[in-house]
């Protein structure tokens, strides 16, 4: 497994580098073109779940321990944090959503019915992970609810209501514009709190939590050892972010105004990762001293976390029902809303039972990379070659 995914990773900047030698400069238009500011935040809030408010302070830890683990021992904990989440992973973004705007509607690799099939198995798969995650995550942030650490039935009716109102969510694009802007709003805002709340404690001190800023850098630095695979759990991210790279990329490709290929990547890597940084320099602070995030801050902390599942949740969700033509106007709202809930509830359930991965989700991905390319050179080569921009009548990726 630790073969196929540096080989995966390996291929994708390979590919990134092709595109912007040939296609750097060109405009890139989706089928249904947004403010740029509105396409960051599509972009961050369909890009990120749940593990963004509620891993790092959970994870911070295990990087200090380098003596149990010495391949950390290169950098800081919130270095290594920031080099999970934000940055260079995501170029994967870049490339799939570069591809699904600029070559997919020439060379329609994902119209080949077990293309098709097989890349909407990965969507689905990756929405019930996604759910799996709260799930896991709740007894920790929400212990009065808990029975010694372990899930109740009300963590389980909390993911139930969340992947209701998601589905919910998915019947009609609007929605998922409103959320997208809401929820990117209400984590800049948990960020002032958690700011606010650390600077006016009584352990605040304005110059210590400023100069913990300056150990991003070490990111920077040392950006190289992020690109393979640390651990068997910097493995398991990377296969994380190829999972939801192919899905992400379709979606939000719909969604690209008229950047130019380089600025997209610039704005990918860049955007994001700024409210990244600055969410993990506050968790970071916290951790350093032992503050208590109880009350008003954990409570914010589940609020903005289940917000940004259901965000992520009702782009794939509306992603994979067009892809299949499972959509309301054809079914629909009341049969597409159990048959939605129910199987996405039901693979949630799976991944409790360790019945499913998450990493064999990745690696189907990557296999899909891999046939995308040998589809091209044998069937779409030339066409490829004449490509000079987004098509001028963009279709839907049906």
């Amino acid at each position: 497994m630790t073969l196929w995914l540096s080989a995966g990773i390996l291929f994708t900047f390979f590919c990134i580098g092709c595109i912007l030698v040939k296609w750097g400069n060109i405009r890139c238009t989706g089928v249904t073109p947004v403010s740029t500011f509105t396409f960051i935040a599509i972009l961050f809030t369909s890009g990120l779940d749940v593990g963004l408010i509620m891993f790092p302070l959970t994870e911070f830890a295990g990087y200090t321990d380098i003596i149990t683990s010495p391949e950390y021992a290169f950098s800081n904990p919130l270095a290594i944090e920031f080099g999970f989440w934000a940055f260079l992973i995501w170029s994967f973004y870049f490339l799939t959503c570069f591809y699904f705007c600029v070559l997919e509607p020439k060379v329609q690799f994902f119209a080949i019915p077990l293309v098709k099939l097989i890349n909407n198995i990965v969507i689905i798969g990756t929405c019930a992970f996604t759910a799996f995650l709260l799930l896991s995550n709740l007894p920790w942030y929400i212990p009065q609810l808990a029975d010694a650490g372990n899930l109740t039935a009300s963590f389980y009716l909390i993911v139930l209501v969340v992947i209701a109102l998601s589905v919910y969510s998915s019947t009609d694009i609007r929605y998922v514009k409103v959320l997208s802007l809401a929820s990117t709003w209400l984590f800049f805002a948990l960020i002032v709190l958690l700011w606010a709340s650390a600077l006016l404690s009584e352990q605040g001190n304005a110059t210590e939590f400023f100069a913990t800023f300056a150990l991003l850098g070490n990111y920077f630095s040392n950006m190289q050892q992020f690109v393979l695979p640390l651990n068997a759990y910097h493995e398991f991210y990377l296969y994380w972010w190829f999972a939801w790279s192919i899905m992400i990329g379709q979606f939000t490709a719909r969604f690209v105004s008229g950047l130019r290929t380089y600025q997209v990547l610039l704005a990918m890597l860049i955007f994001p990762s700024i409210p990244i940084a600055v969410w993990f320099v506050g968790l970071y602070y916290y951790h350093l001293n032992e503050l208590n995030i109880n009350g008003v801050i954990n409570g914010s902390m589940v609020v903005v976390g289940v917000i940004f599942v259901i965000n992520s949740l009702d782009s794939l969700i509306r992603l994979y029902t067009d892809n299949l033509n499972l959509t309301v106007e054809r079914h629909g709202k009341a049969k597409y809303f159990i048959g939605n809930l129910v199987v996405l509830s039901g693979l949630t359930l799976l991944f409790t039972l360790d019945f499913l991965q998450i990493q064999w989700v990745g690696a189907i991905v990557i296999g899909l990379m891999f046939s995308s390319l040998v589809f091209i050179l044998s069937k779409r080569l030339r066409v490829v070659r004449e490509i000079v921009g987004s098509p001028d009548a963009n279709t839907d990726y049906r």
